[in-house]
C-alpha cells in the first residue's frame, strides 16, 4: 500500500506527459481501486494552485509541483505549504466525490448521525458525503510520501493535514422540509461538498496568514530534536499553514531556485469582471518589481454569429477583433539618459 501510494504521487507531481493515466500498477489490489482517484485528484489540486496563484509573483510553476521532501522541493516556504496542502485537499475531495457516486463498492453514505438532533428544527439525514473515507485514503496515498522524520517532513505533513480539513471546514448544510401541505415542521439535513473552488480560496486566505515556525539551533534528526519538533508542530492547530522559511524574492529572476522572475508576465487592467487582486495585477508583477507596463495590441479570431441549418449542422461566421493585453517589461531608456519606472516595494 505505501509504495503504491509513494510511487503514484511521485510520478503524478512531476508532470510529465504521462504522469496522470500512467501509474505503478502493482501492490495490493484494494489500493489500486482508488489510483485512478487519486491521479484525478491530484491534477485537481495542480489546476486549483495554478488559478489561485494566477496573478500573483509566484504562479505555481510546474517545478514546484512535486510532493516529496527527499527528491522535489528544496525550500520550506509558504508556497510550499500551499501546493502540500491543495495536493492533499484535492486527493481527498475526489476520493469523497468519487465515493458519493458510487464508484466504489466498499463505499457509500455517511449516515452515522442520521436520526440525531443537530439544531433547533432539525435532525440529521439523507445521505452525506463521506469525507471520512476520502480523509483515511488520502493519508494512505499523501502522507506516505514523508518518510524522514526532521522538520521539513513534520511541516509537510501538517499542511497535508491543513488541507484535509479546508475541505471538512467548507462543507455545505442541505436540508429538506418536512410537513403537511408544504409546511416545514421538521427538516432533514446532510453534508455535501462545495465547489473545489471554494476549498482553494479558503487555502490561499490561510496561505496569506500561514504561521512561521521557528525551531531551536540544533533540533536535528536526533531523538530529543524529533520530539521538540514534534511538540512545536503539535502546539499549532492543524487548521493553519505553516512554513520554516521566508519566501525569495519572486520578482527576480533566480536560476538556482528555478524562478524565472515577472519579466514578460502577462498582466490585467480592464474588464468588467475582474476582481480587485486582478485589477491590481500590473502594480503587482511590473511596478513593484521595477518594471514597466508594456501594452501589445493583438488579433484574436473567434466562432460568432452562429445559426442552426435543418437538418442538422451549424455554420459560424469568424469575427476578428482587436484586443489590448499588457506585459511586465524592462522600462526603455527615454531620451537623456534616465531610465524611469514605478518604484518598487522593498
Amino acid at each position: 500500500m505505501e509504495k503504491v501510494g509513494v510511487s503514484l504521487l511521485c510520478s503524478v507531481f512531476f508532470l510529465s506527459s504521462r504522469s496522470v493515466n500512467n501509474f505503478l500498477m502493482t501492490g495490493p489490489k484494494a489500493y489500486l481501486i482508488y489510483s485512478s482517484s487519486v491521479a484525478a485528484g491530484a491534477q485537481s489540486g495542480i489546476e486549483e494552485c495554478k488559478y489561485q496563484f494566477a496573478w500573483d509573483r509566484w504562479n505555481c510553476p510546474e517545478r514546484a509541483l512535486q510532493l516529496s521532501s527527499h527528491g522535489g522541493l528544496r525550500s520550506a516556504n509558504r508556497e510550499t505549504a500551499f501546493v502540500h496542502a491543495i495536493s492533499s485537499a484535492g486527493v481527498m475531495y475526489t476520493l469523497t466525490r468519487n465515493c458519493s457516486l458510487g464508484d466504489f463498492d466498499n463505499c457509500g453514505c455517511d449516515d452515522s448521525r442520521n436520526g440525531q438532533l443537530g439544531g433547533q428544527g432539525w435532525l440529521w439525514g439523507g445521505c452525506s458525503d463521506n469525507v471520512g473515507f476520502g480523509e483515511a485514503i488520502s493519508k494512505q496515498f499523501v502522507d506516505a510520501l514523508e518518510t524522514g522524520q526532521d522538520a521539513r517532513a513534520a511541516m509537510n505533513l501538517h499542511n497535508n493535514e491543513a488541507g484535509r480539513k479546508a475541505v471538512k471546514g467548507t462543507m455545505k448544510r442541505t436540508c429538506k422540509c418536512h410537513g403537511v401541505s408544504g409546511s416545514c415542521t421538521t427538516q432533514t439535513c446532510w453534508l455535501q461538498l462545495p465547489e473545489f473552488r471554494e476549498v482553494g480560496a479558503h487555502l490561499k486566505e490561510k496561505y496569506h496568514a500561514a504561521l512561521k515556525v521557528d525551531l531551536l539551533q540544533g533540533a536535528g534528526n536526533s531523538a530529543a530534536g524529533r520530539g521538540a519538533i514534534a511538540d512545536t508542530f503539535r502546539s499549532i492547530s492543524t487548521r493553519e499553514l505553516v512554513h520554516l522559511e521566508d519566501s525569495p524574492d519572486y520578482c527576480l529572476e533566480n536560476k538556482t531556485l528555478g524562478l524565472l522572475g515577472t519579466e514578460g508576465r502577462e498582466c490585467l487592467r480592464r474588464g468588467r469582471a475582474l476582481g480587485r487582486w486582478e485589477r491590481r495585477s500590473c502594480r503587482r508583477l511590473c511596478g513593484d518589481c521595477g518594471l514597466a507596463v508594456e501594452e501589445r495590441r493583438a488579433e484574436t479570431v473567434s466562432s460568432c454569429n452562429c445559426k442552426f441549418h435543418w437538418c442538422c449542422a451549424v455554420r459560424c461566421e469568424q469575427c476578428r477583433r482587436r484586443v489590448t493585453k499588457y506585459f511586465c517589461s524592462r522600462a526603455e531608456r527615454p531620451r537623456g539618459g534616465a531610465v524611469h519606472t514605478p518604484g518598487r516595494k522593498p
